[in-house]
């Protein structure tokens, strides 16, 4: 998989088999076109917009490249040349830079240079491109241009279904009740539900037991 030096390693876990859509199986599906334009997912913190851009990216096998904008503010935009070329390239964090004007100027040349090349463009920021405060009239217009999709949260079922199955992916027997009683009683954000589903998952295994109510209760007790 290229990647920039600098970029957060890509999840196993983030594929689209593992992405439960809820009321977003349009976006899922645009994703999933290789043949589509530029695509622009915005939405909440934690809502899965970088779960998303990793799968796309992970489905482009050598092809994919993956890059995170909020981690790149210490190097210089130049940082981003030659990545015009890979065939699907997905920027991540792209609120992060918004008013950079340097790097508004990296991000224009490089949407007009992919264009030519025929490179898809995904990004993913914490807002659509119109609401964003972008100091280069020329980059804001080409990022207008992407297809825009907001990323809609779970409902109770949709987080259900997620953390279903995720345990179903870590080969865990995580009985309905025992979901149920998480989601009420923890953090409802899925990263955090999946960080603790992996924890518990260790502590029943080093325990020999299951991930029963009465477990999870004294694990929750002893953090």
């Amino acid at each position: 998989m290229r990647q920039l030096a600098l970029a957060v390693q890509l999840r196993a876990s983030a594929v689209f088999e593992s992405f439960v859509p809820g009321d977003n199986a349009e976006l899922v599906a645009a994703l999933r076109d290789v043949k589509a334009g530029p695509l622009w997912i915005w939405g909440a913190p934690a809502s899965g917009k970088t779960h998303l851009l990793q799968a796309a990216c992970s489905a482009a096998g050598s092809g994919g490249a993956y890059f995170s904008l909020s981690a790149a503010l210490s190097l210089p935009p130049e940082s981003l040349l030659g990545f015009e070329a890979s065939p699907v390239l997905c920027l991540d964090d792209l609120d992060a830079v918004a008013g950079n004007l340097a790097w508004e100027r990296a991000l224009f040349s490089l949407f007009n240079e992919s264009a030519e090349l025929h490179t898809r463009l995904l990004f993913a920021a914490s807002a659509a491109p119109r609401s964003l405060a972008w100091s280069l009239e020329d980059w804001r217009s080409r990022a207008v241009a992407s297809a825009v999709y907001q990323l809609h949260e779970l409902d109770e079922a949709g987080r259900l279904a997620a953390l279903e199955r995720r345990a179903q992916q870590r080969g865990l027997h995580l009985p309905l009740e025992t979901a149920e009683y998480l989601l009420k009683r923890v953090p409802r954000d899925l990263p955090s539900l999946f960080a603790l589903l992996d924890a518990l998952d260790g502590a029943s295994l080093a325990a020999r037991r299951r991930l029963t109510i009465p477990f999870i209760r004294e694990a929750l007790e002893r953090t």
